[in-house]
């Protein structure tokens, strides 16, 4: 049987608790800012990566590798083309969920269960992370370990830092991965990953890595590009860090009653006991169990989607990557390869995805009528949703915070 499942297995005996950022993949970087600067010339490129090494050298980098890594990097316009590079449309909560989480990956992810049972005992038995999350987020960073990037990591994180949108946080990057080639880690000529820099495995930033890998079969090296004990040691050092509870799992699907108040889905947490009271049961109708383990509600895809209580695990997925959607694949794939089946209401996949025009013109509709969505900047976030939960309440519609059908015709907005 699968190594320690149990705890993450659907138990109406037992309360399965749960559920951001440290920096890791690339969608844990800071937000992307709009800018219409120009690519630096060749000629500051050059006298950019003298100053780079200057700072590395001043940081503890050894002056030979600093010399060495930085007089061969080039510049990679492709890079500067992905990091200013918004989507057009955004992603549906039923694209993402059912691009990430399939029947080839859970068969997938259960056969390396088995393989490496043994490693992944202890792992778990030093981290208190399941092997089921550890595999579920090898599956999502690097469809385990097929793909880890191409970019020459050295290469794209000067060329970022020399750009002008996020350069102290790239500088700050490459110096930690000059340090990683310092210590021994990995040659700067294998050192590939993201665009952005997530190398390995598990898409660690050179930061991370620095502080959170580790050394797991003793060869002397932290080596998350060809050691697997490396990189699941590692992925649970860093799970462990930010508070993993290994007694419990990460949240689960719930069924809302009818006349919901989805304006209780608002980020606030409450006990399993006080959602039990709310009428809320488990995906199978059965009662929740009476437990004070606080947990928030989440509607991703609205009230004609799925529902999901989210514990204290679920904050500690969201920091290794930002993403609700994100975190909610991770769990349901460790679910998944841990023999649960798939959703019981799974979320509509007629709902068109929204483009990044209407949705501004959205947040520009709510703010003139008094409903603070921020600066209109064609993203759904925290005070977008809070908005549109206000002006739903207000208009009688069901206050989810999604931006349904009903939300953009009474605000007046096409989406065509």
């Amino acid at each position: 049987m699968l190594i320690k499942l149990a705890r993450i297995l659907p138990n109406r005996h037992t309360a399965c608790r749960l559920s951001v950022s440290a920096l890791l993949a690339t969608s844990a970087l800071p937000a992307l800012a709009e800018s219409d600067a120009a690519p630096i010339a060749p000629d500051g490129f050059e006298e950019c990566k003298l100053r780079l090494q200057e700072k590395a050298i001043a940081a503890g980098v050894s002056a030979q590798t600093a010399q060495e890594v930085m007089t061969g990097v080039k510049h990679i316009d492709r890079v500067i083309e992905l990091d200013r590079k918004q989507p057009e449309f955004t992603t549906t909560f039923a694209d993402y969920l059912n691009r990430r989480v399939n029947d080839d990956r859970v068969t997938k992810g259960r056969e390396l269960i088995k393989e490496h049972r043994e490693l992944l005992a202890r792992v778990t038995e030093a981290t208190g992370v399941p092997a089921a999350y550890l595999v579920s987020f090898w599956g999502l960073e690097t469809n385990f370990g097929s793909y880890f990037g191409k970019m020459s990591v050295p290469d794209s994180l000067t060329t970022l830092a020399c750009d002008t949108r996020r350069s102290s946080f790239f500088t700050e990057q490459l110096i930690a991965a000059l340090r990683i080639i310092d210590e021994g880690a990995i040659p700067a000529d294998q050192m590939e990953g993201s665009w952005a820099g997530a190398m390995g495995h598990v898409q660690f930033m050179p930061t991370v890595f620095l502080k959170h890998a580790v050394d797991a079969d003793g060869d002397g090296r932290r080596d998350l590009w060809h050691s697997l004990p490396d990189a699941m040691m590692s992925a649970g050092r860093f799970l462990q860090s930010m508070n993993w509870d290994g007694d419990y799992r990460w949240g689960r699907e719930v069924v809302l009653p009818e006349n919901f108040d989805y304006s209780l889905a608002d980020g606030r947490k409450l006990s399993l006991t006080e959602w039990r009271e709310l009428g809320i049961t488990d995906a199978f109708g059965k009662p929740l169990a009476r437990e004070d383990i606080k947990a928030a509600l989440i509607v991703p895809a609205g009230h004609r989607g799925p529902a999901f209580l989210a514990y204290h695990n679920f904050k500690v997925i969201m920091g290794w990557n930002r993403s609700e959607f994100y975190a909610i694949a991770v769990g349901h794939l460790a679910d998944r390869i841990a023999g649960a089946g798939v959703l019981q209401n799974p979320p509509p996949t007629n709902t068109p995805a929204l483009s990044r025009d209407t949705i501004m013109e959205l947040q520009s509709a709510l703010n003139k009528r008094g409903y603070d969505a921020g600066k209109p900047d064609g993203i759904l976030g925290p005070a977008t949703r809070s908005a549109i939960r206000k002006y739903q309440h207000d208009s009688g519609l069901i206050a989810d915070g999604y931006p349904g059908q009903e939300l953009l015709d009474g605000l007046q907005i096409k989406t065509s």
